[in-house]
């Protein structure tokens, strides 16, 4: 082996691994920068639109500082909406009117925006976030502003703005309590509607898990329908709150529906039943008619069908309605709603096959159970409302009809 020592390059650099070396956040700088592109276009959004697309600022590490400009003209402090040292500028949209005309083109400018760099949206995202949980700390006017731009960028579908992104952070337990949260939303509510239907509300709310939730933007104090509506009522916003009563409906029925159908599946004694049915319909203020309406439905809902057998049908119908007419007596107890009861009869006969052939039968049933009276079925008779199949009923109801005029005549 020789021992001579092998030629090397002179002057070369032995390479190294390079590390990852983080340069030191700068936030000041970038919004000294963007504050001065808005002075020296003196707050034209179009122009500093322009100016922004053209430089080549670092929007990817410092969108939140960035939005905070847009919003209220310079940085914030960490973890709140006090204004940071460093460069403002006066053309922020808390320095606007607080009205639709001025807020929108902030709106068109964020959206320009976010079309040309659509990772900022996540930015958008946490500055919204932190300004709606820290609304108590802006002026009454600052936060109507917010919300029209709020009710706006979803008016506007603003690129990916998630609506959870808005409500969620509303329900902080000291800005509820406080009426802050009623006073935003309801001016978002204002706002929205006037270019939107109550059902594009309704699915952004729903998108937000808050469709069934209105009350929980209420003071605890005030967290009840009635309140609800007479807010809501005040401010103008009538449609709400029908969907509030429609929906405090459905929850309500539900609860008697499901009542009522777990008594009947336990054979739980008729008194019994009338008398919590009674109680569940006075706590919940329900009008008479759909009482009727929902008791035909449950009592009709817990039969036994047969798969084909008609007659099996037709016996197990009529058993369930002698079973529970004293249910249905209860109830019925005027002209007005038995007719009522007549008219949910004929609808279902008429909806459902299996029932078409049996509504003279049903009705005889409920006159000899002294559910219906006989001027009530007369009244049907000569003047019945309902035409769903009202023709082919009023000729199969004839011998039943004939049989009570010639009883009335003996008499």
């Amino acid at each position: 082996m020789s021992s001579k020592e092998k030629p090397t390059l002179g002057g070369t650099r032995i390479k190294t691994r390079k590390r990852n070396i983080a340069a030191p956040l700068d936030p000041a700088s970038f919004s000294d920068a963007i504050v001065q592109i808005y002075l020296d276009n003196g707050g034209d959004l179009e122009l500093v639109a322009k100016s922004i697309e053209s430089s080549d600022l670092n929007f990817s590490r410092y969108g939140d500082t960035f939005f905070e400009v847009v919003f209220v003209g310079g940085r914030t402090q960490p973890g709140t909406v006090k204004p940071e040292e460093g460069d403002r500028h006066p053309y922020s949209m808390l320095d606007c009117v607080a009205q639709r005309e001025t807020i929108l083109p902030f709106v068109l400018y964020i959206q320009k925006t976010l079309r040309r760099r659509p990772f900022l949206i996540k930015n958008l995202e946490n500055v919204m976030r932190k300004f709606l949980q820290s609304l108590e700390f802006f002026e009454e006017n600052e936060r109507k502003k917010l919300a029209i731009f709020t009710a706006l960028a979803f008016s506007q579908k603003l690129s990916g703005l998630p609506p959870e992104t808005v409500f969620q952070p509303l329900l902080k337990d000291n800005l509820v309590a406080k009426g802050i949260v009623l006073s935003f939303i309801t001016e978002f509510f204002k706002e929205y509607l006037k270019e939107n239907t109550l059902d594009d509300l309704i699915a952004l709310l729903k998108k937000g898990k808050m469709e069934d939730n209105l009350l929980d933007f209420f003071p605890s104090a005030k967290r009840s329908s009635e309140a609800l509506s007479e807010h809501f009522i005040k401010e103008g916003l009538t449609s709400l709150v029908e969907y509030n009563e429609k929906k405090m409906f459905e929850v309500k029925l539900k609860e008697i529906k499901s009542t009522l159908t777990t008594m009947i599946n336990d054979e739980a004694a008729i008194p019994e039943v009338i008398e919590t049915v009674k109680q569940q319909v006075k706590d919940a203020k329900f009008p008479d008619l759909e009482v009727i309406r929902m008791l035909w439905d449950v009592l009709m809902e817990a039969v036994q069908w047969s798969g084909k057998n008609q007659q099996q049908n037709s016996n197990a119908a009529l058993r369930q309605v002698k079973a529970w007419a004293e249910l249905l007596n209860a109830f019925c107890t005027s002209g007005r709603l038995e007719l009522e009861l007549i008219y949910k009869v004929q609808t279902q006969c008429y909806e459902d096959a299996k029932l078409m052939k049996l509504f003279p039968e049903i009705i005889r049933t409920l006159y000899d159970q002294d559910v219906l009276a006989e001027d009530t079925v007369l009244l049907w008779f000569r003047k019945g409302s309902n035409q769903k199949g009202r023709q082919s009923f009023v000729k199969a109801l004839e011998p039943f009809v004939k049989w009570l005029e010639e009883a009335e005549e003996e008499e």
